[in-house]
């Protein structure tokens, strides 16, 4: 077939959006043959890997809207409008190469907002949205422990959302869409309302094989004291003051808690685990290396995820693939990933409720920390591997253009 992928945020070598944009296009190009839409940013970083690494029937078109061609970053405002012009654009770059190439199917990839339009929904071919996100929010209960600035963060993206739900572009995308693929059900709920016709639920999150197989080979934790971990930017939605408040509450007097990442929250993270009286076990690594994060997990006997709004979650899956059972909200993309199998999966009702079925979890966990381990590697090997959502868009593929003809759409 021939693919056209819209990949605003695509780079190789990353996680993130970048990573999902990159790893969806390269394995589409396994069997089919592919032409990313991406940004002109992104070449500086695309083509000397692919001079290096060659990569049959993938090609990259890019462009940025009036050439700006910036990284934007802490800029978000200037950033969200540049992306609702690089979709405008996108439509009318995809239109020419679309009639010399004369593609099967469109999808777009990233960036993995809901509330946002892809003009492609508007090219006559079948067009896949997705896997997009974001439809997860802080259930109300838990805005009470948020500062000021966490209540103006979460009151804004409610409004964001809010008006993109109610962008024409964004209805018109939704049910011009032959499949809209959801990362969470939060997400799904959402895809309907706005009129898609039909709609699955798989989440971006993936690992390449060499990972995972990296990650399985961690030795188990050294002998000491029990560990859990944390990793993560110190925000206030990841829900780190509940983690501290359950560690503190947990029945575990030698254990350590790590937490890796850096953030707005941190200072008073750190005040909280001091006023908790934890000062001494919970330790603040900071920003640190990829490789010594995965470092730092295998020292770990257990991940500490409490998110309340998140649509991915990379690091359950690298815990999982390194054994190590996961204790997350069943919210969310860490809901969609951990099992009963593979973790401990707490429901999000109110603060006071998730702290103290969190510091449950920690005993359960401390008791027996190598009951989930053989699980969790196999179901990142059979769900979460980039080979195997690879295969499963495949599948996709043919299935929508068995359905709608090679070439054309209902919509034609």
């Amino acid at each position: 077939m021939k693919l056209l992928l819209s990949a605003f945020a695509c780079e190789p070598g990353l996680g993130s959006e970048e990573g999902v944009g990159w790893n969806m296009a390269v394995e589409a190009a396994r069997e089919h043959q592919v032409w990313v839409l991406t940004r002109g940013f992104c070449a500086g970083t695309i083509e000397p890997y692919v001079a290096k690494n060659p990569i049959p029937n993938l090609q990259f078109i890019y462009f940025e809207p009036f050439g700006w061609s910036e990284d934007w970053k802490g800029r978000q405002g200037l950033l969200i409008v540049h992306y609702y012009l690089w979709q405008i654009w996108a439509y009318f770059v995809a239109r020419k190469w679309h009639q010399k190439i004369q593609f099967d199917l469109a999808r777009h990839v990233t960036y993995v907002r809901y509330w946002n339009p892809s003009f492609l929904a508007l090219l006559p071919i079948p067009f896949i949205w997705g896997p997009v996100g974001g439809g997860e929010s802080a259930p109300a209960p838990f805005w009470r422990d948020f500062n000021f600035r966490g209540k103006v963060y979460e009151a804004m993206r409610d409004t964001a959302r809010w008006l993109g739900e109610h962008d024409p572009f964004v209805g018109l995308t939704a049910r011009r869409a032959a499949i809209a693929l959801a990362s969470t059900e939060q997400t799904a709920v959402k895809l309907r309302r706005l009129g898609a016709k039909r709609v699955e639920v798989t989440t971006a999150i993936a690992l390449s094989t060499a990972e995972i197989d990296t990650l399985a080979q961690a030795p188990p934790p050294p002998p000491g004291p029990m560990r859990f971990l944390s990793v993560g930017r110190l925000i206030h939605w990841k829900g780190l003051h509940l983690s501290l408040q359950a560690f503190a509450a947990a029945n575990i007097p030698t254990a350590e808690y790590w937490i890796i990442g850096d953030g707005v929250e941190r200072s008073r993270l750190e005040q909280l685990a001091q006023t908790l009286g934890i000062g001494q076990r919970v330790r603040f690594w900071g920003l640190l290396p990829r490789g010594e994060v995965l470092a730092k997990m295998g020292e770990c006997h257990a991940l500490i995820h409490p998110s309340l709004h998140e649509s991915g979650g990379f690091v359950c899956a690298e815990m999982m693939a390194a054994g190590r059972p996961v204790i997350c909200l069943n919210w969310g993309g860490p809901g969609v990933q951990v099992t009963p199998e593979t973790g401990i999966l707490i429901e999000a009702h109110n603060p006071p409720q998730v702290i103290e079925d969190l510091a449950i979890a920690l005993e359960q966990v401390a008791k027996a920390p190598d009951h989930w381990g053989e699980a969790g590697y196999e179901r990142v090997r059979s769900h979460f591997s980039w080979e195997t959502k690879g295969q499963y868009f495949n599948q996709l593929y043919g299935q929508l253009i068995c359905f709608h003809g090679r070439g054309a759409s209902q919509f034609g």
